[in-house]
């Protein structure tokens, strides 16, 4: 079949011009039930499978050196990158910048079965179909010797390609609200990468990977004592011109990329005196200006034939697509605000566990859970408060990596706990903004109990709401799929979603997967923390899980499962450096 005979549409199935009435069709079309999945083709075409490489030819190609771990900069304590102010703040330079990509966004191993080789990253990905591209735009700033302009990070390579070269004067007005050292970071999803395997329940997928490269990106910056925040004021035709995923010339038959969000990064360090002001938007006059520059480069193409066009991709696309701008903005602490731990006490920290880079390294993504190892309440309570992303506080004085996020949460979490000592089995509620309390009461069973975790550390909204084993019902709703029970536990992601979609816009879907995904990034690193493993489940039957607490109709939807235990390793898998094919051979 050829890219011209698409699978029906959906769009005629509903008469709605409402762009938050065609996300709700989008959504509820693409459910998995006990007696049907959401349509996908149906079998895997190998021989069209997508290239998990975008290159773009005729674009120059900067390598980026490949630092080894003990190479500066050195990646502090894992602990310390949740310290504010624990880590000193390296300066924008190629190294500093190779480093934060390598956390951000490289290869972390290349897996190997028989004559088949496959690359794992840094950033978690559906299936590793990886459909999120990542681009910088960098100024001229001392230090870094690189032509001010757009560049694509290649990941195969750990290299730059150079997009575009800007006006440094014009870039420099563009980041002159931000501070000193700034940079923007920009993320794309190539919707094709997963609607190869998965069909037109891909949409959602592709912004899971957004949320857990946001995610990855942010805990990068961390390592090297940098801030970071997403500039989700800015309207998305914006976002598609300054990472120029709108000329249609450069991609031609390659696969299209569909411009996802901008965030600004820089060197953090104290704000004396009068509080500064970080906005979440941009001079778009500006960025038009600089979209006129010199561009370089042509997309390759990832599969010679699609098989099919999800045309229902495309719509929900089209319905979230964000027009408006959002001036929106955020303080930045000043030094007496920010001061919570001093440099002496982040020296200590710095010393004490494992590296961050040894964390983000090593995270994989499990493939089985052996149905016996626990973890201790204690253990479970701290990964519970590492997701709470403490709303009483202004955003950049929120914990990593919640300062990242503009907007209250939105997501919380439907837990079923198996395996934790010294907490009772059964289903239990984090609820993630202690104000939301009483709105999940009202959009559930009345008749659960809702009374706090024993032992539960003072502060966290978590509760129990059902006694019993949960271990059939957590694999029943997760497509059959074991490992939702032999873990330590499982849980879905629970988000205020149709009140949402009427309140704040349609454009606000693909944000419940973002911070869904980032979510979930966050519980891939503190598993490999606590020495076990996690990993993030999209295939479950959505009304089902909603039927187990009696979620009434759309007040709030599960859009990602997640489940975390003690991993059972293939061992007829090798595991190979990520980078050796760059290494000179002696």
């Amino acid at each position: 079949m050829s890219t011209e005979n698409p699978i029906p549409s959906a769009k005629s199935e509903t008469a709605s011009t409402d762009p938050a009435d065609r996300i709700i069709h989008y959504h509820i079309q693409t459910k998995h039930h006990f007696n049907r999945y959401a349509r996908s083709l149906g079998y895997l075409d190998w021989a069209n499978q997508p290239d998990p490489f975008r290159r773009f030819e005729g674009a120059q190609l900067i390598p980026l050196p490949l630092l080894k771990p003990d190479e500066a900069p050195l990646s502090p304590a894992y602990g310390a990158i949740y310290e504010r102010g624990a880590i000193p703040s390296q300066p924008l330079s190629v190294p500093s910048l190779s480093r934060w990509f390598e956390f951000a966004l490289a290869l972390s191993a290349w897996k190997k079965a028989g004559e088949s080789e496959w690359a794992l990253r840094s950033n978690p990905s559906s299936g590793n179909l990886h459909p999120t591209e990542g681009y910088v735009v960098l100024p001229r700033i001392a230090g870094l010797d690189v032509v001010p302009g757009l560049y694509h990070y290649a990941p195969r390579e750990h290299g730059l390609e150079l997009r575009a070269e800007f006006s440094a004067d014009r870039l420099a007005c563009l980041l002159a609200p931000f501070p000193t050292g700034a940079f923007l970071f920009g993320l794309t999803s190539v919707h094709w990468r997963e609607a190869w395997k998965y069909g037109e329940r891909s949409f959602r997928y592709c912004n899971h990977d957004v949320g857990h490269a946001i995610g990855s990106a942010r805990v990068a910056a961390a390592t090297l004592g940098w801030k970071m925040v997403l500039l989700d004021g800015v309207d998305q035709d914006t976002v598609a011109m300054l990472l120029g995923t709108d000329r249609k010339d450069d991609f031609g038959e390659a696969e299209s990329e569909h411009p996802d969000c901008l965030a600004v990064i820089w060197p953090s360090g104290e704000v004396r005196g009068e509080q500064m002001t970080v906005p979440l938007f941009l001079d778009g006059a500006i960025v038009k200006e600089l979209s006129s520059a010199t561009w370089h480069g042509k997309a390759n193409r990832l599969s010679q034939e699609h098989g099919v066009h999800w045309d229902i991709i495309d719509e929900v696309a089209e319905a979230s697509w964000k027009t408006q701008v959002d001036q929106l903005a955020s303080l930045l602490p000043t030094s007496s605000a920010s001061g919570e731990n001093t440099l002496h006490a982040s020296q200590e920290t710095n010393d004490v566990g494992p590296s961050a880079g040894q964390i983000i390294r090593q995270r994989r993504s499990a493939v089985s859970f052996d149905g016996k190892t626990s973890i201790s309440a204690s253990t479970f309570f701290h990964m519970m408060q590492r997701v709470m992303p403490r709303v009483e506080r202004p955003q950049l004085e929120r914990p990593m990596p919640w300062d990242v996020w503009p907007y209250d949460p939105a997501i919380h979490l439907l837990i079923f706990v198996h395996r934790v000592d010294g907490l009772t089995p059964g289903i239990y509620c984090l609820v993630r903004d202690p104000k939301k309390v009483t709105f999940i009461q009202q959009a559930v069973n009345p008749e659960l109990t809702w009374t706090l975790a024993p032992k539960c550390p003072d502060g966290l909204p978590l509760y129990w709401l059902l006694e019993g084993d949960a271990r059939k019902l957590a694999v029943q709703v997760s497509c059959h799929q074991d490992i939702a029970g032999d873990s330590a536990f499982s849980f879905g992601m629970l988000a205020e979603f149709e009140g949402t979609l009427r309140e704040r816009g349609a454009w606000w879907y693909p944000r419940m997967f973002w911070e869904a995904g980032l979510l979930g990034q966050v519980l891939y690193l503190e598993s490999e923390a606590a020495g076990v493993r996690a990993t993030g489940i999209g295939c479950f039957f959505d009304d089902p899980v909603h039927e187990s607490i009696d979620v009434k109709e759309l007040a709030m939807q599960s859009l990602y499962h997640f489940t975390i235990g003690g991993p059972v390793e293939d061992r007829r898998l090798q595991v190979l450096p990520p980078y050796d094919h760059l290494r000179p051979r002696s």
